[in-house]
């Protein structure tokens, strides 16, 4: 490391103002964050003193999406021969599946990471490391089929539309992947809008199993394929069913979500009440029972779809979520409602995660408005009382 400090010193006033290649500061200075941490510090203002920056937190939320995404890999590989038929080794499945979402993963990267170092060029500021986990989000959040082009189209609208527009990474007002997702629904619903089979890789050529179903969860509930037996709730919850790459294994999330609150990165208060608002709704409609989705047991709404992956990493991004402590309990709680909501009462969209979450991106800057009046009230009663 000391070499290619060394290197980078050397060549660091090249880039300097005035200097041949300044045209070209933003893009140094964000390979040298990247690989340093940086030695700038606040000079004046109040500022909290933390050895915690943007790309340490960004490092941290990789980590947690680590578990997901392998087991990811490794499920659209097991997805693809268990519809053939064909038993493999381990490596054989991982080399599958690593060779479907690996050129998923570069697509986002490249499209979304070349876009922010144009912006960044051209507005002269430095590139934000924001981007570091959205474009690790986007292709985990989409199917293992999906187009490439479509991907880059998507991943384009959500760092133009969702950040660029509003000011850059900390100004956005809905989250950037979900957006990418949205953008995928709307446009091309029939890739994405969960009704249909995602086994990914399958061509006309290729054979598929007589009985094998490649049908998600959701997808089964939407075609009136319930209960669900204990066997699926099982394979629910460990992620051995078909869907988007990141979102079938709760167990692998869980995982994340353990690194998440334990690191201080990821916001307890709101995984928790978006399970509680998703669990509780659940039961609400378990109680009215007017059609054989609102039977589903609460607790599997919690397993299927992208419900733990959007409760973990999605309503807990800090720059879209609620700020006060309060407002994280009325947010979380009213995405896991909503989300649950959508599902049961919208026959045409089996899941309602991404649209609670970004409906509650919305409203999420309100509800920390009437808390913060809420405690203001509050505290001036407390002192007339006192006089």
């Amino acid at each position: 490391m000391n070499s290619i400090r060394k290197f980078l010193d050397n060549i660091k006033p090249s880039f300097e103002k005035g200097k041949r290649l300044h045209f070209l500061h933003s893009t140094f200075e964000a390979f040298e964050s990247l690989l340093f941490v940086p030695k700038t510090v606040t000079s004046q203002g109040c500022h909290v003193r933390d050895a915690i920056d943007l790309k340490r937190i960004m490092t941290v939320v990789i980590a947690a999406l680590t578990p997901a995404l392998l087991f990811g890999i490794w499920n659209v590989g097991f997805q693809h021969y268990l519809s053939i038929n064909h038993a493999v080794d381990f490596w054989s499945i991982f080399g599958y599946g690593l060779g479907k979402i690996l050129p998923m993963i570069a697509v986002s990267y490249i499209v979304g990471l070349g876009i922010e170092f144009a912006v960044a060029q051209i507005r002269g500021h430095e590139v934000n490391e924001g981007f570091l986990v959205s474009g690790l989000l986007i292709p985990m959040i989409m199917p293992p089929d999906l187009p490439l082009w479509m991907l880059a189209l998507a991943t384009a609208f959500a760092v133009v539309i969702g950040k660029e527009v509003f000011g850059g990474t900390g100004m956005n007002i809905f989250n950037p992947a979900l957006l990418a997702r949205a953008f995928v629904f709307f446009s091309y619903p029939s890739h994405i809008s969960g009704d249909s089979i995602w086994i990914g890789g399958l061509s006309g050529s290729t054979a598929v199993v007589d009985g094998f179903s490649g049908a998600t969860p959701l997808a089964k509930a939407f075609a009136g394929q319930l209960p669900f037996s204990a066997m699926e709730v099982e394979k629910m919850f460990w992620g051995f069913i078909p869907g988007s790459v990141g979102e079938t294994s709760t167990a692998a999330i869980l995982l994340g979500a353990a690194l998440l609150v334990f690191t201080g990165v990821g916001s307890g208060r709101i995984m928790l009440s978006v399970a509680a608002g998703g669990y509780l709704t659940g039961l609400l409609f378990n109680a009215i029972g007017a059609n054989a989705y609102m039977d589903i047991p609460a607790y599997q709404h919690l397993i299927m779809g992208g419900f733990a992956f959007g409760a973990v990493f999605m309503a807990t991004d800090p720059v879209t979520s609620s700020q006060t402590k309060s407002g994280k309990w009325i947010y979380g709680f009213l995405i896991g409602a909503m989300a649950v909501m959508i599902r049961v009462l919208n026959p045409a969209y089996p899941e309602g995660m991404m649209l609670a979450i970004l409906f509650m991106n919305v409203f999420a800057p309100l509800i920390d408005h009437c808390v913060v009046q809420l405690n203001i009230r509050r505290r001036l009663r407390r002192a007339v009382q006192k006089a």
